[in-house]
């Protein structure tokens, strides 16, 4: 039987720093179906200075920035839903306080797909990497491919890094060609609708991202595209189904055709 597809509903800091509604996040994304809860591991204090610092951006920051101790809460809080925790690390000056969590996957995100020492850093010390290559030009992929670290535990997220996604710009040939170079590949989709998903587990993706939410409504951009509950969980849905429909049952007559071949055929003239 195929392997089935991994699921990560990305909460990201749609939370907005309320520690209840990202356990509450955690408890809908799991009765839906998903494998993975992801968050966003990042420090205000690393910021350089930017637009952000003007446009109100940093004040938004400040009120979505989680602290150490809400990260073990969530770390428990998915172990207590049977599902796995999953984060962002943006940089290497966090990878020493999730190393002390004992998590054995973390995500990089297409904003550091160019920073080849924390990819290398969390390779030396996570049992899988998925890198997002949205935003990402084509000879940093292959620098990627070139580091001296263990590939088999990376798996590429093919995206779009445009905030929602129109669907003249999914681009799923890419996702196709970076399935030639690797074979552990998935997608992280922006569309607000579930389309683009669907797509990518029928073209082989192993894994699927996609931002997830409880209420449209709630403040911040990535609350406004996010999937709801019942849409995450028809991604599920499909993707168990397509597991059954690529059972392979030979090129013969199945079973399950015995009664048209037995007792149809050859009910009409041929000539």
């Amino acid at each position: 039987m195929e392997k089935k597809c991994q699921i990560i509903a990305e909460i990201g800091w749609n939370h907005m720093g309320s520690l209840d509604l990202a356990k509450k996040m955690i408890d809908q994304a799991t009765v839906s179906g998903v494998d993975y809860c992801k968050f966003q591991t990042w420090r205000v204090e690393n910021l350089k200075e930017g637009p952000w610092n003007k446009d109100g951006r940093i004040e938004i920051y400040q009120k979505a920035e989680l602290k150490d101790q809400d990260y073990i809460e969530l770390i428990e809080h998915c172990k207590k839903n049977k599902v796995k925790f999953l984060t962002s690390i943006f940089n290497v000056k966090d990878l020493p306080f999730l190393l002390k969590t004992n998590i054995k996957s973390i995500k990089i995100p297409s904003h550091e797909v160019y920073n080849l020492d924390l990819i290398k850093k969390c390779a030396d010390h996570f049992d899988k990497i998925f890198i997002s290559v949205g935003a990402c030009k084509w000879e940093e992929f292959e620098n990627i491919m070139n580091l001296k670290i263990d590939l088999s535990k990376v798996y590429f997220l093919h995206c779009v890094s445009s905030y929602p996604l129109d669907e003249n710009n999914v681009n799923l040939p890419k996702l196709i060609k970076l399935k030639s170079f690797h074979k552990q590949i998935g997608y992280s989709g922006h569309l607000k609708e579930i389309d683009d998903a669907i797509a990518a587990i029928s073209l082989g993706a192993s894994i699927i991202e996609k931002h997830f939410t409880i209420d449209n409504n709630l403040p911040g951009r990535d609350n406004k595209f996010a999937l709801l509950p019942a849409d995450m969980k028809k991604i599920c849905d499909y993707r168990d189904k397509f597991v059954k429909m690529n059972i392979d049952k030979g090129i013969n007559v199945q079973d399950c055709e015995m009664d048209i071949y037995n007792n149809y055929r050859g009910r009409w003239s041929k000539d």
